[in-house]
């Protein structure tokens, strides 16, 4: 992409983002199926554990959706020509994304000190799906919390104005993305259990 223009590597970025976003909707799709057939057998045989899932993750889900909320605040501020409101706003986007990772770790830790083990002898596959599940999402919210690290450095160096914020749309909708990602997997395990 070195001899590309501006406006060339806009153009391939865009579609690069969706055809990401696409690869990890099918790793989750594929993880989600995996889930359901192996809840399908065991239940058969009584081997499927039911258990609650921890209060972290409701608390989890709600900062997501706040975080949502405070990229739109972002995204409004930059049309407007507010680039104080608009690194206000991904600051607190940011401290919300760590908050995630810090209550989805605090339920895991909750699992894992009821005895709830990824594996070994005393886990169990109910519990050993949730933890991949949750682990991969984990993975990929590190990955957007890495973008909106590079957004608020661009911010704070002026790089987004009211007429060109490019940067700041893609962290947008790939941030909007984990948020949809996490609210389906939440109501998923919520509700498939």
């Amino acid at each position: 992409m070195g001899n590309l223009t501006v406006e060339e590597k806009r153009k391939v970025r865009k579609p690069l983002l969706w055809i990401g976003m696409a690869s990890i909707v099918m790793t989750f799709a594929g993880l989600t199926s995996g889930y359901v057939v192996s809840r399908s057998a065991l239940l058969l045989d009584n081997r499927w554990l039911q258990f609650a899932l921890p209060t972290a993750f409701y608390a989890a889900t709600a900062v997501m959706i706040l975080s949502s909320v405070t990229m739109v605040w972002a995204k409004a501020a930059v049309k407007k020509g507010n680039i104080s409101a608009l690194k206000m706003a991904l600051t607190f986007t940011l401290l919300l994304g760590l908050a995630f990772i810090v209550l989805q770790y605090s339920g895991a830790k909750s699992m894992y000190d009821q005895g709830l083990f990824f594996t070994g002898p005393e886990s169990n596959t109910a519990i050993s799906w949730v933890y991949l599940i949750a682990f991969m999402h984990w993975l990929h919210a590190i990955s957007g919390i890495l973008v909106l690290i590079v957004t608020l450095i661009r911010a704070r160096k002026g790089a987004y104005t009211s007429t060109d914020h490019y940067g700041l749309d893609m962290s947008a909708i790939y941030w909007h993305f984990l948020d949809v990602l996490w609210i389906y997997l939440f109501l998923f395990l919520a509700f498939i259990r």
